[in-house]
């Protein structure tokens, strides 16, 4: 009698073999697919009307003119745009605000993540404290620090006369300076938060590495800390920077956009255009400027901080 046939062992690094998916197979790879998409669908449905919509209907606007933007003006409302002195303001001014707000947020959020992240007493109190203006509504926040800020019954003033110091005037004296402290005073708890989630996503043991070989503190901040919280950084400047471009509650409620336009924020500028002026169609064209603006910057910004990404 024969000796059954056996099948040959596969030869040492060939690869396995191709099987091929039967008609189940692909059925059942057909309904996941289709059951994954269906509980999409909501969010596709969400944030086509409540973004891209909206985005198509300011684009369609800024081809358009007259009050009720029903006339076609073609590339008029752009050509205007740049030719606007008005706009090249806000835009500066805009762009000053947005790059001290940034820095302002990282500094200041990054110091007071590192000196929470110790071991304080109190310091989860103090880490509360710190995010509470955050969660405030910055209409609630603007009426506060115009209220104390007031040159005339202001308390800030009225604290500094009962010291014998000299009254201030900030909101005319120096009106952008002090938006930015007022936006650096509500935003700074919220990248503390941030930063001190990234900080405590560290391994330890780098850090005791690095000080058994003899670094200092400066060092392992300089050489560990700071590179291993790169995206962190990366994400709070993308935020920080797409914030302050769009930043408004501040100049409408504290400052009005005065004194002399040294406060007319771009969006603040928008509004006027389209609420006082009643120009929706340049008023849309100036809105998807911002909206490029704000894309190229996220853009730059996300492939910057990707190739400065470290891994240990």
């Amino acid at each position: 009698m024969s000796a059954p046939a056996t099948t040959a062992p596969a030869a040492a690094g060939a690869p396995p073999p191709v099987r091929r998916r039967g008609p189940f197979a692909r059925s059942l790879h057909r309904r996941y697919v289709v059951t994954a998409y269906l509980f999409l669908l909501p969010a596709f449905a969400f944030f086509g009307l409540m973004f891209y919509l909206p985005i198509g209907n300011i684009l369609a606007n800024s081809f358009r003119t007259g009050p009720q933007a029903d006339e076609y003006a073609g590339l008029d409302n752009y050509t205007r745009a740049f030719e606007d002195a008005a706009v090249r303001n806000s835009f500066t001014v805009t762009l000053v605000f947005g790059v001290a707000t940034t820095v302002g947020a990282i500094v200041i959020g990054l110091a007071l993540a590192l000196l929470l992240n110790q071991k304080l007493r109190g310091r989860v109190v103090f880490r509360a404290a710190l995010l509470v203006p955050y969660l405030t509504s910055v209409a609630i926040i603007g009426l506060l620090w115009r209220n104390i800020l007031d040159p005339q019954l202001g308390v800030l003033n009225r604290v500094l006369a009962d010291l014998g110091l000299p009254t201030q005037t900030w909101l005319n004296t120096h009106p952008l300076a002090t938006i930015v402290g007022v936006t650096l005073w509500m935003t700074v708890g919220y990248t503390m938060v941030l930063f001190l989630a990234g900080l405590q996503g560290i391994p330890e043991e780098y850090h005791e590495a690095a000080l058994v070989d003899g670094a200092g503190p400066w060092q392992r901040f300089w050489r560990i800390t700071l590179p291993l919280l790169a995206p962190t950084t990366l994400f709070v400047s993308v935020m920080a920077v797409i914030s302050g471009l769009q930043a408004f509650g501040q100049a409408y409620i504290i400052t009005g956009g005065g004194p002399a336009g040294r406060t007319d924020l771009y969006i603040f500028h928008v509004f006027n255009v389209a609420f006082t002026s009643r120009d929706f169609g340049y008023a849309s064209a100036l809105s998807f400027l911002l909206f490029l603006v704000i894309v190229v910057a996220t853009v730059v910004q996300l492939r910057a901080g990707r190739k400065g990404e470290v891994q240990y």
